[in-house]
């Protein structure tokens, strides 16, 4: 690193641990505003900087399917790659699902959030393989050794791209950075920030425009792979985005900059943060997971919902009420041509889930007086009904302007624990005392693909169990206020 320009702290050591890879720790104490290493874009790996750049350019690819051609194109090079000492001290690749079998991603992952995802992932991947880098060998035979271009090796490098790029600038694009991926993860803890000034070293203009700064949401190490983006149902970005952006930037155009944002005492390890993300998405992206994250979610499928409504209701019945919800303006999440539910780290159902189940719910006549009204009136808010008042208030008042309370009647909270059964049933016999049984039998470094699927598996199934006990809870209320009733009506 320093033969190619970077600029290190003498206040950060870097640890190699044997089993839990390189730490950065500071020797003495850091401080908030300390600039603790700049690194030249040009020593980045990037499209544009790799020696495969024209073939890679040529071939139409870029993003991170272009940088994962460069990185297998620099291994290729061995120790004549200028990135040799950098790629070295990479593993062959990281961990992530996409790289586990077809039998342990079944096997694993089995009811998780993760399991259908990985499963896309995979079948993507490879016909990436085929549609973009079997070609580029055919056009540069003399060239390429397709001993490194084969799909294992793809599948390889794009974890590796996938786990540790980042975001470099508008003509970068993504880049592996040495040193910047040595600070590891860890949520809600960022101590330092990793920043650029974007610079667009092709510009046609002569316009002196003054650098675009680079916001930390574009900066954070890099989502999984381009096609498919990390599926938002992994993130909760139904709910709102994750990421915060940073007030802090670079100044010089063809540096990199890691920043302090707050002091980190001697001896204590300097983490960054990869984003506020629960554990599907930590899996997913870098191969690892938290316990106790508090960003974990898990999701319902609308799908669900409805194999829940086929044991109670016919199928029309469903179909037209699941139309009059929609015709209110209420909609489920949507991701990779599948509609569902979140349901928080805290058990709490999405506002729009308890809504179709109200609806779901409601009497026939209650029903078919507010569908011919609102029919009538050809949207909700533009109609004046009064005489069904209550339910009529309930459903025509968004999330922000109301407590999801008035929506939890007895058989509303009958239904979510239903749909929560169907939903815990994928996970299959084995409960969750067991999963916590045998996740204490294994560590995260000698079973790690067991560990952290453990670890996943029980984080949702704890959300699952904190939105049973959500569900419960009105029915508890509603007993406690009939047992008052009648001691009131005893003492009358």
């Amino acid at each position: 690193m320093l033969s190619r320009g970077f600029e290190i702290s003498d206040g950060l050591e870097f640890v190699d641990h044997p089993e839990n890879g390189i730490a950065v720790r500071a020797l003495y104490q850091l401080k908030e505003g300390d600039v603790v290493a700049k690194i030249p874009k040009d020593a980045c790996l990037t499209v544009k900087t790799s020696g495969a750049s024209q073939m890679i350019e040529h071939s139409g690819l870029d993003g991170k399917l272009g940088l994962a051609v460069a990185l297998m194109y620099e291994r290729s090079l061995g120790e004549k790659s200028p990135w040799a000492g950098y790629l070295q001290l990479l593993p062959h690749h990281e961990c992530l699902p996409l790289m586990w079998t077809l039998n342990e991603v079944n096997e694993l992952l089995s009811g998780t959030e993760l399991h259908k995802t990985v499963q896309e992932d995979k079948a993507l991947m490879y016909e990436d393989w085929k549609e973009n880098i079997l070609p580029i060998l055919d056009f540069s035979p003399s060239k390429l050794n397709p001993k490194y271009f084969g799909v294992e090796e793809y599948f390889a490098a794009r974890s590796l791209v996938a786990s540790r790029a980042f975001e470099i600038d508008d003509y970068h694009g993504f880049g592996m950075v040495p040193l910047a991926d040595l600070f590891n993860h860890k949520t809600d803890a960022e101590d330092v920030h990793f920043t650029s000034v974007s610079s667009n070293y092709e510009s046609d203009s002569d316009d002196d425009d003054e650098d675009e700064c680079v916001t930390d949401e574009e900066l954070t190490k890099s989502s999984s792979m381009d096609e498919p983006e990390l599926d938002p149902a992994l993130t909760g970005k139904c709910s709102g985005g994750n990421l915060e952006p940073s007030s802090v930037v670079g100044d010089d155009p063809s540096m990199l900059e890691m920043i302090m944002i707050k002091d980190v005492s001697v001896g204590a390890e300097v983490f960054n943060t990869y984003g506020s993300m629960g554990n599907a998405a930590l899996l997913h992206r870098y191969g690892f997971t938290e316990q106790d994250n508090p960003y974990d979610i898990v999701n319902i499928d609308l799908e669900m919902v409805l194999q829940w409504c086929s044991s109670l209701f016919s199928a029309r019945y469903t179909r037209a009420r699941v139309s009059f919800w929609r015709k209110l303006g209420y909609s489920a999440c949507i991701s990779q041509n599948s509609e569902y539910f979140e349901i928080s780290s805290d058990g709490e159902p999405q506002f729009e889930l308890l809504i179709l189940l109200y609806i779901m719910l409601l009497p026939e006549d209650v029903y078919n007086k507010l569908d011919l009204s609102v029919s009538v009136a050809g949207n909700i808010h533009e109609s004046s009904e009064t005489s069904l008042s209550g339910d009529w208030n309930i459903l025509t008042k968004k999330a922000s302007n109301m407590s999801k309370e008035s929506l939890l009647s007895i058989k509303v909270c009958d239904a979510l624990l239903a749909v929560a059964d169907i939903r815990e049933s994928l996970y299959g016999l084995n409960s969750i005392e067991d999963d916590i049984e045998a996740s204490g039998r294994f560590n995260c470094v000698g079973e790690r693909k067991l560990f952290h699927s453990l670890v996943l598996r029980i984080s949702e199934r704890k959300i699952l169990e904190k939105l049973r006990n959500y569900s419960a809870q009105p029915n508890r209320f509603g007993k406690r206020n009939s047992a008052r009733k009648k001691m009131k009506s005893k003492k009358k």
